[in-house]
Parts: C-alpha cells; structure tokens; sequence
C-alpha cells in the first residue's frame, strides 16, 4: 500500500447532484460533504427533522431486494446505497456525510461514474488518523439457495467472481479484480444496472422500479438490449455486479483485505458473508494500513471455519 494510502481521506469540498431514484421514482437532491476523522459514511435524511442521521454499517441493513437499504435505531431508512458506496471505496474516502432530501438515493445512470465524478470534482483531502483495514486470518463461507460467497486471506484485495443468468447476452460469466492491479475506475465504475423487460410490470406492480428506464439501467429483452447505443464493456453484466459486490462490502467500516470468491452473488449473500465474518472474531483483526505489513500468524486450515446457511 502506498503512502498516500496510508491515512484515512475525506472530500476536500462539498459537492451535490440530483437525480431520480430508482424504486420509488421520487427526484432526490443529494450533498456529499466532508466530515473528520473516524466518521466512516454517514448518510443524512435532510427531509426528516429528529432521528435522521444513518451510519452506513453492514449490521444496519435491513433489506437487500433489488438493492441494498440500510436503518438506524429509529427505524429511518435510506435505500440503493450500494452505488454510491462502491465509488467512495474506489476513490478512497473514508470519511463523508451525505444529504438526500427523500429515502433513497438517486439512481444517476444506473452506475457509479457520476458519483466518481462528482467526487473527482470534489478533490479528497488526506486526514491524520490511519486507514482502518479489517485483515482476513481464515475462510469465511457463506451459501444462499445457489448463490455461495467466500472470504480467504489475501493480502490486497481480490474479487473473483461468477454470475449466470438464463439469457443468451450473459449466460454464465467469471471474471477476477486484482484491486492492486488496477483502480475501481478503470474496471468497473461504468457498468449499468441491468434487468429483464419481462420483469417490469412484476416489479412495478409491487412498488419497485418506479423510476426504473432505458436512461438508467440496461434493459434486456428475450432477442437483445433495449438500449440504444449497446452496452458499454462486452461483459457489462459481470462487472456491474462486481460493482455492486464492493459497494456493499464497504460496509464493513473499512477496508477489506482478502479474497472473495463468489458465485451468483446478490445484495443479501453480500451481507451475509460480512455477518458471518464479523461473527467471530477469530476469522480477522483489525489493524491501521501502516501495520498491515506486520506478520501475523494465521491457523492452517483447508476447510471454511464458518459458514452459514441462509
């Protein structure tokens, strides 16, 4: 890890978008602001008068259907957060609170690129404290009907990764993110979300994708994409689930280092897999980045030591 990696980061200054939000169709007006040191992300419900601040944490996510929301202790939710999440992950800010007047946030284009260039625009400020990064020390496994996640030891961060869909422009996909290669900007901060034509009116009938449309999604029917334009990787369908994966990762209030190995993953098995891991506290440590390099010792293992069933 690089020394300017080294500390915590927060936005240098304040910057704000609008936009429409994806299941309830409401425009939302959202800030993302700079906040101190050991903060993490906070989101803040503007539209709200008491109780409205919401720490953006794993053990806070209270539904991950078509997306992942997130509560405090006062039952105030904020939904589709995984976006914005994966681009603070990618351009390293640690700290920062985020303003929306409405219960979720804007759906933009249906990827993190307008939030990563809000955030570019926003400059990142370097803080005092270090870089709290949570060290994986032995197999963590998780399984969900037939979607499975698994964490290992790594130094870095690896996500290896396996969707399959039963649609001839995806059928089944693999591919690995080796974040010490390349940036979350370069691979995967562009890739839409995507969804079935079929699956509108089941989805709006119960009160999901309101806001949904071809200008923020990809949207496939049974012969092809209804977007105009084509998709913009060649394997658009893989990437943006590995988007969504480390935007929900970041919700372990630092960062990982380890491997996951995933297949099939949705919002819930990605939860599911941080709960298991901070289930026991002998599956990890929690060290600043400037001890990462100390060495640990770590019990040999074949087998997963935890793993759940959902």
């Amino acid at each position: 890890m690089t020394s300017s990696l080294l500390m915590q980061h927060t936005i240098a200054s304040p910057v704000s978008c609008a936009g429409v939000s994806l299941h309830t169709g409401d425009m939302v007006d959202m800030r993302i602001l700079p906040a101190a040191e050991d903060t993490g992300i906070v989101f803040i419900r503007t539209d709200l008068d008491a109780h409205n601040r919401v720490p953006a944490r794993y053990d806070a996510v209270v539904e991950t259907t078509l997306g992942t929301t997130i509560t405090n202790a006062h039952g105030v939710t904020v939904a589709t957060i995984e976006h914005v999440m994966a681009a603070l992950w990618g351009m390293g800010i640690d700290n920062a609170m985020i303003e929306l007047n409405g219960p979720e946030v804007p759906i933009m284009d249906g990827s993190s690129e307008p939030f990563v260039f809000l955030l570019e625009c926003a400059g990142r400020t370097a803080q005092r404290a270090p870089r709290r990064v949570i060290e994986v020390l032995r197999p963590v496994m998780v399984t969900e009907k037939n979607s499975t996640a698994r964490l290992l030891p790594q130094e870095g961060f690896v996500l290896d990764i396996t969707i399959e869909f039963p649609h001839a422009l995806i059928a089944r996909q693999q591919a690995q993110y080796d974040f010490s290669e390349t940036t979350f900007k370069q691979a995967l901060c562009r890739a839409r979300t995507f969804g079935f034509a079929r699956d509108v009116e089941k989805m709006r009938s119960m009160g999901l994708a309101l806001g949904g449309s071809l200008h923020n999604a990809i949207v496939l029917a049974d012969d092809g994409i209804l977007n105009d334009g084509g998709l913009r990787y060649r394997d658009e369908f893989i990437r943006h689930k590995a988007l969504d994966c480390v935007g929900d990762y970041f919700l372990a209030g630092g960062i990982i280092h380890g491997l996951v190995e995933t297949t099939r993953p949705g919002h819930g098995i990605n939860n599911a897999l941080l709960r298991a891991l901070f289930a026991d506290p002998a599956n990890y440590r929690i060290v600043t980045a400037e001890d990462i390099s100390r060495p640990v010792r770590r019990p040999e293992v074949a087998e997963a030591h935890t793993s759940a069933h959902i």
